[in-house]
């Protein structure tokens, strides 16, 4: 079975947020005649849209065409708000997770479910991805590199990650919009070709410098768009931990190590970095990913494995075996 585990979805209709919970950057969907939409952030135009989020069947249509045998949803990651009001993020965040659940429920063979929390209040996150995994079996949970502010190794997510734990859910950490150097990329679109990367690189250091996967040892992570830049600075990285005391401090392992423990999807759009992050993730951390249906997603993630010309097994490994580790079904 091939599994494309990286993939967003939205409902057709949407709430007004805005009117329900007053002012802010609640997003709104602005139908057009063509099919389209634009989407909203408050006031602010976030992208326009085409009619793959949230209609299933030509999702399914394009999942036939290009070979896939089973998508993961998620939600569009900026609807995460973690700028809003917990309480009132916790109401979008059951909404999404809902609306994801039933798509689910009505093609079970083709789609599995992620989870999206009010993670600006872990106590609320840890309600929501309880009812996620127990009322509405999904078995993931999509949160931001730098949720709500909060680097990965801040102590207050660790509640949340131990309920994910206890939970047996898995994490997909997926950058939601660049923080670190944003003044920046004002241009070129670089927030998404260069800020993105920028962000998993910094979060997957600081899940590693920080202990985190020590402290949960048994809790799955993966991050979106292979790691960023993660594997090709894994070098530098190791230089760093044998030369600088400060980066030794919470670990028990070589950083290398803890690179073999976190999952990344295949997204590189080169089969030659492709072949690097296997090289310093290990062949069963590596799942199948498009981030279908954006335009910077892979149209065709499996030809895209196949290009790489990897061997059979390696192959199933990525598309199917270790989706389905890392998902636990």
């Amino acid at each position: 079975m091939r599994i494309d585990m990286h993939t967003h979805i939205i409902p057709p209709e949407w709430p007004d947020w805005r009117a329900q919970f007053g002012s802010g950057a609640w997003p709104r969907l602005e139908p057009h005649n063509d099919g389209t939409a634009s989407m909203f952030m408050g006031d602010k135009l976030f992208m326009r849209l085409d009619h793959r989020f949230w209609s299933v069947s030509p999702r399914l249509t394009d999942m036939d065409r290009f070979l896939v045998d089973m998508q993961v949803l998620s939600p569009i990651p900026a609807m995460a708000c973690y700028w809003a009001n917990a309480a009132a993020n916790q109401v979008v965040a059951r909404f999404l997770n809902e609306h994801i659940a039933s798509v689910v429920a009505e093609h079970p063979d083709r789609f599995i479910g992620m989870a999206t929390v009010p993670l600006q209040d872990p106590e609320r996150a840890i309600e929501e991805i309880r009812h996620a995994r127990e009322s509405l079996d999904i078995r993931a949970v999509q949160i931001g590199t730098c949720p709500a502010g909060r680097e990965l190794d801040d102590p207050l997510l660790s509640p949340f990650f131990q309920a994910c734990q206890d939970l047996s859910v898995s994490i997909f950490v997926h950058p939601i919009m660049p923080i670190l150097g944003r003044e920046r990329m004002d241009r070129y679109y670089l927030p998404n070709i260069v800020g993105n990367p920028m962000e998993s690189t910094l979060a997957i250091s600081r899940l590693i410098f920080g202990g985190v996967l020590d402290r949960f040892p048994k809790l799955k992570f993966c991050f979106a768009h292979a790691g960023g830049t993660f594997s090709f600075i894994l070098g530098r990285v190791m230089k760093g931990y044998e030369v600088r005391p400060e980066t030794r401090g919470l670990l028990s392992q070589p950083p290398s190590e803890y690179a073999r423990r976190i999952y990344v999807d295949s997204l590189t759009f080169d089969a030659a970095s492709l072949h690097l992050v296997i090289e310093k993730h290990g062949v069963e951390r590596i799942l199948m990913g498009s981030d279908y249906p954006f335009s910077l997603g892979d149209t065709n993630p499996v030809a895209s494995i196949k290009e790489a010309k990897l061997d059979e097994q390696t192959e199933d490994l990525v598309w199917d075996k270790n989706v389905r580790e890392f998902f636990s079904f």
